[in-house]
């Protein structure tokens, strides 16, 4: 048996990187998944390698529209949605006195506003399931700042703190909100030696290395599972050991 068997599941930004990983994983897990992107080929092509189990929709997540839409397609096709990953999200190096507004603002709109109508729309149809696992994809940046990232951090803490804020208002219906924070991964953004060996030595990893998008998923499993029946409102660090010394 598998840790997701009946469970219906929508993964955010889930066409490459870690939200593929996620989706493969859970997949593998039984469940049945919606996955999203704006990266429509990439998705259409993971959506037909792996079949009947899961469904890919175009999806910009800062748009409340779409979100309806993608939980209809979830409850027409699989049923009412057990689990939500709120993976997608973007970041942006620029200090605060060379950042626009609307830089910024974006920044907000995708990784802050974006989990939040995710979170919304989910919602009533976790009530109809009777419970429900929300995992919202933060990072190391949702516990500390870090110098040229002020749109991603606060983005990153604000999605921490709402996390902890819905975990209290959904407990009555029995769903659980938790976030995990990676710290560098192995992604299409950072692929080169020399980019793996400049977070590496930039970011002090005790274990020496940048994660692999396959160990975040096993923790998003976990935490996405019955396995974590008890734990809500909590945050969930894979980082190599970067924030052990802060």
């Amino acid at each position: 048996m598998g840790k997701l068997d009946g469970k219906v599941a929508i993964i955010t930004g889930a066409a490459r990187g870690q939200g593929e990983a996620h989706v493969r994983l859970f997949v593998e897990e039984g469940a049945k998944v919606v996955f999203s992107d704006i990266l429509v080929n990439e998705g259409e092509a993971l959506a037909k390698e792996l079949g009947d189990n899961v469904r890919f929709i175009k999806h910009d997540i800062s748009n409340a529209d779409d979100w309806s839409q993608v939980v209809e397609l979830a409850e027409s096709v699989f049923g009412p949605v057990n689990i939500l990953v709120n993976n997608a999200g973007v970041d942006l190096f620029r200090k605060i006195e060379d950042i626009t507004v609307e830089e910024y603002n974006r920044v907000i709109r995708i990784n802050q506003v974006g989990p939040f109508l995710g979170m919304k729309a989910v919602l009533p149809s976790m009530k109809k399931a009777g419970s429900g696992s929300i995992v919202n994809i933060s990072s190391i940046n949702g516990l500390r700042g870090e110098y040229g990232f002020v749109a991603y951090d606060s983005s990153k803490f604000a999605l921490t703190g709402m996390t902890k804020t819905a975990a209290q208002e959904f407990a009555e219906y029995n769903i659980r909100v938790n976030s995990v924070h990676p710290g560098p991964i192995k992604t299409p953004m950072i692929e080169s030696q020399d980019e793996i060996s400049g977070f590496i030595d930039g970011l002090s990893v005790p274990l020496n290395r940048v994660g692999e998008p396959e160990e975040v998923s096993k923790l998003v499993l976990f935490v996405a599972s019955d396995d974590a029946s008890y734990s809500t409102g909590s945050e969930f660090v894979i980082d190599g050991g970067i924030t052990a010394s802060n």
